[in-house]
């Protein structure tokens, strides 16, 4: 195991060794795959995909371990992965339940399709403005459904708050699936 590297220095790296690819919906590029997952949306993610943006943020991806996240977020909550949010709080407020509309779709490592919703309950020093950093899990390999939005701006509506923590899974009311071929 060699010393720990900092996480924009990975950032950099990564961002300068590989171009991602520009698709607006779901994580592997597969066009037929993502008309079926916005064909499975349910009615309130629909509405969602339709509205105004309410904020355009750029976002950055962070992870546990390896000079990543260690601890509790802002809220004093475990981070969930592919859910928690953190932001400037003077621009999205702690606590508000937004939809990404870029990370419906996206095929998440245990299989499963993200239905798009995530959870403001982090903060950091470098999020100002508008900015957002998306949480990814446990290593690097955890950011890998999620690279293509690294560094790139995205789609933010607000869909409510929540109380307490993010919740560890989320039941849409209709699962969204995925075509197989």
């Amino acid at each position: 195991m060699g010393e720990p590297v900092a996480y924009d220095a990975v950032v950099a790296h990564e961002r300068t060794a590989s171009e991602t690819p520009d698709t607006t919906i779901g994580s592997n590029g597969d066009t037929n795959s993502d008309a079926v997952a916005i064909a499975n949306l349910t009615p309130e993610q629909a509405e969602l995909m339709a509205e105004d943006a309410d904020w355009n943020a750029h976002a950055s991806l962070y992870h546990a371990g390896g000079g990543g996240a260690t601890g509790n977020d802002s809220l004093g909550c475990r981070p969930v992965a592919m859910r928690t949010l953190a932001t400037d709080p003077r621009v999205i407020p702690r606590r508000t339940k937004v939809f990404i509309r870029e990370t419906v779709g996206l095929r998440l490592a245990d299989g499963t399709i993200h239905d798009g919703y995530w959870y403001a309950s982090d903060t950091g020093g470098s999020i100002k403005g508008q900015r957002v950093d998306l949480y990814t899990g446990n290593g690097r390999a955890s950011m890998a459904p999620a690279r293509r939005l690294n560094q790139r701006t995205l789609t933010i509506v607000r869909a409510g708050t929540f109380d307490g923590c993010p919740p560890a899974t989320v039941a849409p009311a209709a699962p969204l699936q995925m075509a197989s071929n």
